[in-house]
């Protein structure tokens, strides 16, 4: 049994010794938290991913505004027609026709429902045909018409029910990008506090390993001089032995929480070495913070991310519920025309001004450019008003809608109280998380101190022979583990302040972190 715990004691030195000559040659990076944050937002492919949405919610306020913008439609067609003539008297073998038609459109949709819509058309015809007064004949008419709806679809803010909610829609993105930034700074503190918690515990392992060590040191002297039995070096050396393999599994803990930490804020992107061993600079504060539950809630209701975005959904769901119920109402329409044509083109002049006679004496010549005048000078004034009402007798879709949008907004409403309410029960828990984490410290801290005291009187008590080794190293393990849970106690303490901060929405006011100045990278 001897050379058994010989033999484990001598292959955990070894693993010891291995692992301390690859720490030797690693590199280190020394961080504080602020450090830590910082690269996240700078780094962290979550927020990467995440600083996407506002841009897109931005595209997709664009794309609802299109509505609004002027459309301009052109139009071009030309034909030609032949066909054999059935009289001399139309045309001699063939009678051929020409025509020619264009335009020029520019529409307009209005906020309040109505379109406004100007077009300017021109055609030119031309035949072979006999007894024509006007040929090539040209054409011009300047068009104005207006519709504006009066009941279903009147009202700006039910035409621009889409920009509206696009809007919406994007200022919830920014909430949630605000709240992804938030659980972002939360996961740091969290991954940076357990790495150093875990370096801390792997000191305090390595500290009752000496203490072990030093103990069996002490018995291997006792038994040389015969003041103790050889079966105490045995028992030192397996308390030695179990404290080597807690140490072993200690630095894979701190290996892990390297792990995670590395990844939350990317460091193989900036640093590009993934084998850099961080160091955190910051330890663990101990200041006493005083929280006013009814000031917490309140600063809550103000801040919270989710809350803001549900409150925003809430108008998204106030205007849907606006415009089916506007969609319910006859469709009354107020529509206007306004038009002004002009005509010119080669007048023929037939002899004695009779055009049966088929003589002709000359022509008096006229452009296209003749008719346009007339139609842009408003020459021929034409106008027509009438109202449209139209009264659909099936109305299920319509009336199905609106139930459907006035549910959607009470529960939403519902959902927001229920949201308030877990608000309130997460503020109350976090709250006392704090207060009771502080006390925590403080008791565990008196515990560690007494342990202190218990050990070094026992060591005392053990150099007078009143004493052996199974009362030191059981005190022992009671200082390791009353240093264990006051360091665990310690960063609770700090995690529950970051987690409060958390839940009350304003971690980063708190780091002084702007979100617009992250969403301009």
């Amino acid at each position: 049994m001897f050379k058994r715990a010989i033999g484990i004691f001598v292959s955990l030195f070894l693993c010891l010794t291995i692992s301390s000559q690859a720490q030797q040659n690693e590199k280190t990076l020394s961080l504080s938290l602020e450090d830590c944050i910082l690269k996240a937002m700078k780094n962290n492919l979550g927020v990467a991913i995440d600083v996407l949405d506002p841009e897109l919610a931005d595209i997709s306020v664009a794309l609802s505004q299109e509505k609004f913008l002027p459309q301009l439609s052109l139009f071009y067609n030309k034909s030609n027609t032949s066909s054999a003539s059935y009289s001399w008297i139309e045309a001699a073998k063939e009678s051929i026709s020409e025509n020619m038609t264009y335009s020029a459109e520019v529409s307009q949709q209005i906020p309040s429902g109505g379109s406004f819509t100007m077009r300017l058309s021109g055609n030119k015809y031309d035949t072979n045909r006999q007894f024509q007064t006007i040929n090539p004949r040209y054409g011009s008419t300047l068009r104005f018409n207006f519709n504006q709806p009066l009941l279903k679809n009147f009202g700006f803010n039910i035409n621009r029910k889409e920009i509206i909610v696009a809007k919406n829609n994007r200022d919830i993105s920014e909430i949630n990008f605000k709240k992804a930034l938030q659980d972002t700074i939360y996961s740091v503190e969290d991954a940076y506090w357990n790495l150093v918690y875990s370096i801390e515990i792997l000191k305090v392992r390595k500290q009752s390993f000496d203490l072990a060590q030093d103990l069996l040191e002490k018995n291997k002297r006792a038994v040389e001089v015969g003041t103790m039995a050889p079966i105490e070096i045995l028992n030192a050396q397996s308390e030695v032995a179990t404290r080597e393999a807690d140490i072993l599994d200690a630095e894979a803990t701190v290996k892990n929480n390297e792990d995670i930490l590395k990844t939350i804020i990317n460091l193989a992107e900036e640093e590009e070495l993934e084998l850099v061993k961080i160091i955190p600079k910051d330890k663990p504060e101990y200041e006493k913070k005083e929280v006013n539950l009814d000031e917490a809630l309140l600063i809550a209701m103000n801040n919270r991310p989710d809350l803001q975005a549900s409150r925003v959904d809430l108008k998204n769901k106030e205007i849907n519920l606006s415009y089916t119920r506007n969609q319910l109402l006859p469709d009354l329409s107020l529509n206007a025309s306004y038009w002004s044509p002009g005509v010119s083109g080669d007048q023929i002049v037939y002899k004695d001004g009779n055009v049966l006679s088929g003589i002709v004496v000359g022509t008096i010549p006229g452009g296209a450019s003749d008719a346009l005048k007339d139609a842009l000078g408003l020459k021929y004034n034409n106008w027509t008003v009438g109202l449209t009402l139209d009264i659909p007798l099936n109305s299920f879709l319509s009336r199905a809608a609106h139930a459907q949008a006035r549910v959607n907004l009470q529960q939403t409403m519902l959902q927001i109280k229920n949201q308030e309410q877990q608000i309130f029960l997460e503020i109350k828990q976090t709250v006392r998380a704090v207060q009771t984490n502080f006390k925590r410290v403080q008791a565990y801290k008196i515990a560690r101190e007494l342990n202190e005291r218990k050990l070094e009187a026992e060591q005392e008590r053990l150099k007078v022979g009143l004493s052996t080794n199974y009362w030191v190293l059981q005190y022992q393990r009671d200082l390791a583990l009353s240093q264990t849970t006051e360091l665990r106690a310690l960063i609770d303490y700090n995690l529950s302040l970051a987690s409060l901060n958390n839940a009350l929405g304003i971690s980063l006011k708190e780091k002084n972190i702007s979100t617009t100045e992250i969403l301009r990278r």
